[in-house]
Protein backbone atom coordinates (compact mmCIF):
# COMPACT_ATOMS: atom_id res chain seq x y z
CA UNK A 1 0.00 0.00 0.00
CA UNK A 2 1.00 3.24 -1.01
CA UNK A 3 2.28 5.86 1.89
CA UNK A 4 1.12 8.29 2.69
CA UNK A 5 3.55 11.43 2.93
CA UNK A 6 2.15 14.00 4.87
CA UNK A 7 4.62 16.19 8.11
CA UNK A 8 3.37 14.45 11.48
CA UNK A 9 3.41 17.87 12.75
CA UNK A 10 1.12 19.11 10.55
CA UNK A 11 -1.42 16.45 10.80
CA UNK A 12 -1.65 16.14 14.59
CA UNK A 13 -2.02 19.82 14.52
CA UNK A 14 -5.02 19.55 11.97
CA UNK A 15 -6.73 16.55 13.69
CA UNK A 16 -6.02 17.59 17.34
CA UNK A 17 -6.97 21.42 16.61
CA UNK A 18 -10.83 21.35 17.67
CA UNK A 19 -9.78 20.74 21.39
CA UNK A 20 -8.20 23.94 21.49
CA UNK A 21 -11.58 24.95 22.50
CA UNK A 22 -12.98 24.88 25.82
CA UNK A 23 -16.44 23.99 27.55
CA UNK A 24 -17.85 26.99 27.52
CA UNK A 25 -16.51 27.93 23.49
CA UNK A 26 -17.92 25.86 21.51
CA UNK A 27 -16.33 25.69 18.26
CA UNK A 28 -18.14 26.15 14.81
CA UNK A 29 -17.42 23.35 13.09
CA UNK A 30 -17.36 19.79 15.75
CA UNK A 31 -18.11 16.64 14.42
CA UNK A 32 -18.46 17.84 10.85
CA UNK A 33 -17.63 13.97 9.43
CA UNK A 34 -21.31 13.80 10.86
CA UNK A 35 -22.61 16.40 8.15
CA UNK A 36 -21.22 14.55 5.25
CA UNK A 37 -24.46 12.73 4.45
CA UNK A 38 -24.55 8.89 3.76
CA UNK A 39 -26.49 6.93 0.93
CA UNK A 40 -26.38 7.91 -2.76
CA UNK A 41 -30.09 9.14 -2.89
CA UNK A 42 -29.54 11.51 -0.80
CA UNK A 43 -26.42 13.09 -1.54
CA UNK A 44 -27.41 13.00 -5.73
CA UNK A 45 -29.97 15.09 -4.11
CA UNK A 46 -27.52 17.11 -2.26
CA UNK A 47 -28.87 15.72 0.87
CA UNK A 48 -32.49 17.21 0.98
CA UNK A 49 -34.10 14.43 2.08
CA UNK A 50 -35.21 15.07 5.38
CA UNK A 51 -39.06 14.91 5.12
CA UNK A 52 -38.91 11.93 2.25
CA UNK A 53 -36.42 9.10 3.17
CA UNK A 54 -37.81 6.52 4.25
CA UNK A 55 -35.22 3.67 4.34
CA UNK A 56 -32.36 2.38 6.15
CA UNK A 57 -30.57 5.18 5.87
CA UNK A 58 -33.10 7.26 8.09
CA UNK A 59 -31.56 6.14 10.78
CA UNK A 60 -29.13 8.77 9.87
CA UNK A 61 -31.15 11.35 8.03
CA UNK A 62 -34.27 11.61 10.05
CA UNK A 63 -35.06 8.30 12.53
CA UNK A 64 -39.03 8.42 11.65
CA UNK A 65 -38.54 7.51 8.42
CA UNK A 66 -37.60 3.98 9.57
CA UNK A 67 -41.26 3.72 9.53
CA UNK A 68 -41.28 3.85 5.63
CA UNK A 69 -39.36 0.56 5.12
CA UNK A 70 -41.78 -1.67 3.12
CA UNK A 71 -40.09 -5.57 4.04
CA UNK A 72 -39.21 -6.82 7.47
CA UNK A 73 -35.89 -5.72 7.35
CA UNK A 74 -33.11 -3.65 5.09
CA UNK A 75 -29.54 -3.41 5.02
CA UNK A 76 -27.45 -0.39 4.09
CA UNK A 77 -23.73 -0.36 2.69
CA UNK A 78 -21.80 2.85 1.22
CA UNK A 79 -18.11 2.91 0.52
CA UNK A 80 -16.54 6.59 -1.08
CA UNK A 81 -13.12 8.18 -1.13
CA UNK A 82 -12.22 12.39 -0.57
CA UNK A 83 -9.09 14.26 -0.94
CA UNK A 84 -7.75 12.00 -4.15
CA UNK A 85 -8.84 9.20 -2.05
CA UNK A 86 -6.61 10.38 0.79
CA UNK A 87 -9.92 9.64 2.97
CA UNK A 88 -12.11 6.88 3.52
CA UNK A 89 -15.52 7.05 4.31
CA UNK A 90 -17.77 3.86 5.28
CA UNK A 91 -21.24 3.31 6.06
CA UNK A 92 -23.06 0.50 7.49
CA UNK A 93 -26.73 0.19 8.45
CA UNK A 94 -29.39 -2.76 9.52
CA UNK A 95 -33.16 -1.45 10.01
CA UNK A 96 -35.79 -3.51 11.15
CA UNK A 97 -39.63 -3.23 11.63
CA UNK A 98 -40.74 -4.23 14.81
CA UNK A 99 -44.02 -4.20 14.10
CA UNK A 100 -46.83 -2.10 12.00
CA UNK A 101 -46.07 0.98 14.14
CA UNK A 102 -42.64 0.90 15.13
CA UNK A 103 -38.91 0.00 13.92
CA UNK A 104 -35.39 -0.27 14.75
CA UNK A 105 -31.99 0.43 13.23
CA UNK A 106 -28.28 0.30 13.85
CA UNK A 107 -25.67 2.45 12.14
CA UNK A 108 -22.29 2.73 11.80
CA UNK A 109 -20.17 5.72 10.30
CA UNK A 110 -16.09 5.38 10.22
CA UNK A 111 -14.30 8.62 8.51
CA UNK A 112 -10.46 8.20 8.53
CA UNK A 113 -7.30 8.38 7.09
CA UNK A 114 -4.80 5.45 7.26
CA UNK A 115 -1.14 4.85 6.72
CA UNK A 116 0.21 8.54 8.08
CA UNK A 117 3.88 8.17 8.72
CA UNK A 118 4.98 9.08 12.40
CA UNK A 119 8.39 10.97 12.38
CA UNK A 120 8.99 11.82 15.35
CA UNK A 121 11.50 9.56 16.31
CA UNK A 122 12.79 9.32 12.64
CA UNK A 123 15.99 11.58 14.52
CA UNK A 124 17.48 10.84 18.12
CA UNK A 125 19.32 12.76 20.53
CA UNK A 126 22.84 12.82 18.52
CA UNK A 127 21.30 13.70 15.47
CA UNK A 128 21.12 10.09 13.56
CA UNK A 129 18.41 9.20 11.27
CA UNK A 130 17.17 5.98 11.33
CA UNK A 131 14.31 5.13 9.06
CA UNK A 132 13.30 2.00 10.71
CA UNK A 133 11.71 4.02 13.17
CA UNK A 134 8.91 5.15 11.60
CA UNK A 135 5.88 3.71 12.11
CA UNK A 136 2.13 4.71 10.81
CA UNK A 137 -1.01 5.58 12.35
CA UNK A 138 -5.03 6.70 11.70
CA UNK A 139 -6.58 9.70 12.34
CA UNK A 140 -10.44 8.31 12.21
CA UNK A 141 -13.90 9.51 13.31
CA UNK A 142 -16.20 6.85 14.24
CA UNK A 143 -20.13 7.07 15.26
CA UNK A 144 -22.87 4.47 16.23
CA UNK A 145 -26.45 5.07 15.97
CA UNK A 146 -29.32 3.35 17.28
CA UNK A 147 -32.39 4.49 15.81
CA UNK A 148 -36.32 4.12 17.30
CA UNK A 149 -39.20 5.46 15.24
CA UNK A 150 -43.18 4.94 16.25
CA UNK A 151 -46.27 6.20 14.98
CA UNK A 152 -47.68 9.33 17.15
CA UNK A 153 -52.04 9.17 17.81
CA UNK A 154 -51.79 11.81 15.19
CA UNK A 155 -53.00 10.73 11.84
CA UNK A 156 -49.45 11.03 9.45
CA UNK A 157 -47.51 11.85 12.54
CA UNK A 158 -44.26 9.75 12.70
CA UNK A 159 -41.77 10.06 15.49
CA UNK A 160 -38.52 9.21 16.03
CA UNK A 161 -34.83 9.26 17.84
CA UNK A 162 -30.98 8.84 18.33
CA UNK A 163 -28.89 7.86 20.70
CA UNK A 164 -25.18 7.75 19.51
CA UNK A 165 -21.80 7.17 20.42
CA UNK A 166 -18.79 8.74 18.68
CA UNK A 167 -15.11 7.63 19.33
CA UNK A 168 -12.29 10.04 17.93
CA UNK A 169 -8.43 8.78 17.84
CA UNK A 170 -5.18 10.09 16.08
CA UNK A 171 -3.11 6.93 16.52
CA UNK A 172 -2.15 6.12 20.61
CA UNK A 173 -1.05 9.51 21.04
CA UNK A 174 -5.21 10.62 21.30
CA UNK A 175 -8.76 9.64 22.03
CA UNK A 176 -12.30 10.93 22.32
CA UNK A 177 -15.22 9.67 23.50
CA UNK A 178 -18.66 11.43 22.93
CA UNK A 179 -22.42 10.76 23.21
CA UNK A 180 -25.16 12.66 21.70
CA UNK A 181 -29.31 12.43 21.12
CA UNK A 182 -31.48 13.79 17.85
CA UNK A 183 -34.69 13.73 17.49
CA UNK A 184 -36.91 13.68 14.50
CA UNK A 185 -40.25 13.51 12.62
CA UNK A 186 -42.07 13.65 9.32
CA UNK A 187 -45.69 14.42 8.98
CA UNK A 188 -48.13 13.75 5.64
CA UNK A 189 -50.68 15.65 4.44
CA UNK A 190 -52.84 15.59 1.09
CA UNK A 191 -49.55 14.44 -0.74
CA UNK A 192 -47.16 16.90 0.92
CA UNK A 193 -44.56 15.44 3.35
CA UNK A 194 -43.16 17.72 6.19
CA UNK A 195 -39.73 16.38 7.87
CA UNK A 196 -37.77 17.62 11.11
CA UNK A 197 -34.14 16.62 12.37
CA UNK A 198 -32.79 18.21 15.31
CA UNK A 199 -29.64 16.84 15.62
CA UNK A 200 -27.32 17.31 19.01
CA UNK A 201 -29.85 18.17 20.81
CA UNK A 202 -28.93 18.09 24.26
CA UNK A 203 -25.89 19.54 22.73
CA UNK A 204 -22.98 16.87 22.20
CA UNK A 205 -19.91 16.09 24.34
CA UNK A 206 -16.55 14.60 23.29
CA UNK A 207 -14.30 13.90 26.18
CA UNK A 208 -10.99 14.18 24.32
CA UNK A 209 -7.70 12.25 26.39
CA UNK A 210 -3.87 12.62 25.10
CA UNK A 211 -0.98 10.38 25.70
CA UNK A 212 2.36 11.92 24.26
CA UNK A 213 5.58 10.70 25.00
CA UNK A 214 8.23 13.35 26.05
CA UNK A 215 9.88 13.06 22.71
CA UNK A 216 6.69 13.79 21.05
CA UNK A 217 6.38 16.66 23.05
CA UNK A 218 9.50 17.96 22.41
CA UNK A 219 8.70 17.89 18.66
CA UNK A 220 5.37 19.52 19.40
CA UNK A 221 7.43 22.63 21.34
CA UNK A 222 9.95 22.99 18.00
CA UNK A 223 7.50 22.80 15.60
CA UNK A 224 5.64 25.72 17.25
CA UNK A 225 2.60 23.47 18.26
CA UNK A 226 0.91 24.06 21.90
CA UNK A 227 1.03 20.72 23.62
CA UNK A 228 -2.49 19.61 23.53
CA UNK A 229 -4.30 18.97 27.37
CA UNK A 230 -7.31 16.57 28.57
CA UNK A 231 -10.61 18.89 27.34
CA UNK A 232 -13.90 19.16 26.35
CA UNK A 233 -15.40 19.28 22.82
CA UNK A 234 -19.18 20.41 22.24
CA UNK A 235 -21.31 20.04 19.29
CA UNK A 236 -23.96 22.89 19.40
CA UNK A 237 -27.29 21.54 17.74
CA UNK A 238 -28.38 22.20 14.55
CA UNK A 239 -32.42 21.73 12.85
CA UNK A 240 -32.84 20.64 9.93
CA UNK A 241 -36.49 21.53 8.13
CA UNK A 242 -38.11 20.16 4.48
CA UNK A 243 -40.69 19.45 2.76
CA UNK A 244 -41.55 17.43 -0.31
CA UNK A 245 -44.42 16.32 -3.03
CA UNK A 246 -44.37 13.70 -5.08
CA UNK A 247 -46.53 14.35 -8.83
CA UNK A 248 -46.91 11.91 -11.58
CA UNK A 249 -45.65 13.35 -14.68
CA UNK A 250 -47.02 11.33 -17.41
CA UNK A 251 -47.81 7.27 -17.09
CA UNK A 252 -45.02 5.40 -15.13
CA UNK A 253 -42.95 8.80 -14.92
CA UNK A 254 -42.66 10.12 -11.42
CA UNK A 255 -41.48 13.92 -10.14
CA UNK A 256 -40.08 14.41 -6.13
CA UNK A 257 -39.13 17.60 -5.28
CA UNK A 258 -37.38 18.65 -1.94
CA UNK A 259 -36.64 21.47 -0.20
CA UNK A 260 -34.59 21.48 3.04
CA UNK A 261 -33.02 24.34 5.11
CA UNK A 262 -30.18 23.52 7.84
CA UNK A 263 -30.27 25.98 10.77
CA UNK A 264 -27.57 26.33 13.08
CA UNK A 265 -27.10 28.53 15.93
CA UNK A 266 -23.21 29.10 16.44
CA UNK A 267 -23.02 32.47 14.97
CA UNK A 268 -22.83 33.73 11.48
CA UNK A 269 -21.82 31.48 8.93
CA UNK A 270 -20.94 32.10 4.87
CA UNK A 271 -24.18 30.43 4.13
CA UNK A 272 -27.28 32.23 1.57
CA UNK A 273 -28.63 33.41 4.76
CA UNK A 274 -26.41 34.87 7.35
CA UNK A 275 -27.30 35.85 10.89
CA UNK A 276 -26.29 35.85 14.28
CA UNK A 277 -26.79 33.63 16.26
CA UNK A 278 -29.02 31.67 13.73
CA UNK A 279 -28.52 31.14 10.06
CA UNK A 280 -30.31 29.27 7.44
CA UNK A 281 -28.58 27.26 4.47
CA UNK A 282 -30.81 25.93 1.74
CA UNK A 283 -30.66 22.71 -0.54
CA UNK A 284 -32.76 21.36 -3.17
CA UNK A 285 -32.95 18.37 -4.11
CA UNK A 286 -35.37 16.40 -7.53
CA UNK A 287 -35.80 13.12 -8.20
CA UNK A 288 -37.16 11.49 -11.58
CA UNK A 289 -38.60 8.04 -11.21
CA UNK A 290 -39.84 5.26 -14.17
CA UNK A 291 -41.50 2.67 -12.35
CA UNK A 292 -40.12 2.74 -9.27
CA UNK A 293 -37.22 1.05 -10.91
CA UNK A 294 -35.09 3.81 -12.58
CA UNK A 295 -33.86 7.09 -11.06
CA UNK A 296 -32.68 10.45 -11.79
CA UNK A 297 -31.12 13.24 -9.04
CA UNK A 298 -30.01 15.77 -9.13
CA UNK A 299 -29.79 19.39 -6.53
CA UNK A 300 -27.83 21.87 -5.26
CA UNK A 301 -26.35 22.77 -2.01
CA UNK A 302 -23.32 25.06 0.07
CA UNK A 303 -24.56 27.94 -1.66
CA UNK A 304 -22.89 31.09 -0.36
CA UNK A 305 -22.15 34.37 -0.51
CA UNK A 306 -18.18 35.29 -1.94
CA UNK A 307 -15.82 37.87 -3.82
CA UNK A 308 -14.25 37.15 -7.24
CA UNK A 309 -10.60 38.41 -8.05
CA UNK A 310 -11.99 42.04 -8.89
CA UNK A 311 -13.90 42.12 -5.19
CA UNK A 312 -17.24 41.61 -6.83
CA UNK A 313 -19.71 39.89 -4.66
CA UNK A 314 -21.11 36.86 -6.29
CA UNK A 315 -23.00 33.86 -5.19
CA UNK A 316 -21.59 29.87 -5.63
CA UNK A 317 -23.00 26.77 -5.24
CA UNK A 318 -22.52 23.39 -5.43
CA UNK A 319 -24.74 21.05 -8.19
CA UNK A 320 -24.63 17.13 -7.61
CA UNK A 321 -26.65 14.61 -9.35
CA UNK A 322 -26.94 10.56 -9.21
CA UNK A 323 -28.62 7.42 -10.42
CA UNK A 324 -30.30 4.42 -9.37
CA UNK A 325 -31.64 1.47 -10.13
CA UNK A 326 -34.05 -0.98 -8.12
CA UNK A 327 -33.25 -4.61 -8.63
CA UNK A 328 -36.14 -6.70 -7.14
CA UNK A 329 -34.81 -6.47 -3.44
CA UNK A 330 -31.52 -4.61 -4.27
CA UNK A 331 -31.06 -1.13 -4.65
CA UNK A 332 -27.62 0.32 -6.34
CA UNK A 333 -27.65 4.39 -6.03
CA UNK A 334 -24.99 6.16 -7.86
CA UNK A 335 -23.88 9.68 -7.08
CA UNK A 336 -21.22 12.32 -7.99
CA UNK A 337 -21.05 14.72 -5.51
CA UNK A 338 -18.74 16.90 -3.38
CA UNK A 339 -18.15 17.51 0.67
CA UNK A 340 -17.25 21.09 0.31
CA UNK A 341 -14.73 23.31 -1.82
CA UNK A 342 -14.11 21.84 -5.50
CA UNK A 343 -10.38 23.24 -4.70
CA UNK A 344 -9.86 21.20 -1.69
CA UNK A 345 -11.97 18.30 -2.25
CA UNK A 346 -12.43 16.86 -5.83
CA UNK A 347 -15.84 15.28 -6.59
CA UNK A 348 -16.08 12.02 -5.88
CA UNK A 349 -18.01 9.22 -6.98
CA UNK A 350 -19.93 7.97 -4.39
CA UNK A 351 -21.72 4.09 -4.37
CA UNK A 352 -24.42 2.93 -2.34
CA UNK A 353 -26.61 -0.64 -1.60
CA UNK A 354 -29.74 -1.27 -0.11
CA UNK A 355 -30.93 -4.82 0.12
CA UNK A 356 -34.69 -5.89 1.60
CA UNK A 357 -35.05 -8.95 3.55
CA UNK A 358 -37.57 -10.93 4.26
CA UNK A 359 -41.13 -11.09 3.55
CA UNK A 360 -42.87 -7.66 3.50
CA UNK A 361 -45.25 -7.05 6.30
CA UNK A 362 -48.82 -5.97 5.44
CA UNK A 363 -50.30 -2.79 6.64
CA UNK A 364 -52.36 -2.32 9.61
CA UNK A 365 -56.09 -1.92 8.71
Amino acid sequence: MKKIKFPFAIIVACCLLPTAYSFSQAPKYSNEFLAIGIGGRSLGMSNACVSSVNDVTSGYWNPSGLLGIKNDMQIGLMHSEYFAGIAKYDYGAIARKLDSTSAFALSFIRFGVDNIPNTTELIDAAGNVDYDKITQFSAADYAFLVSYARNSKIKGLHLGANAKIIRRIVGDFAGAWGFGLDAGAQYELKGWKFGAMARDITSTFNAWSYNLSDQMKEVFTMTGNDIPANSIELTLPRVIVGVSKKTNLMKDLTLMGELNADFTFDGMRNVLFQGNPVSADPHLGLEFGYKDLLFLRGGVMNIQREKDVTGKKMITLEPNFGVGVKIKRISIDYARTDIGDQSVALYSNIFSLRFDINKQIKKAE
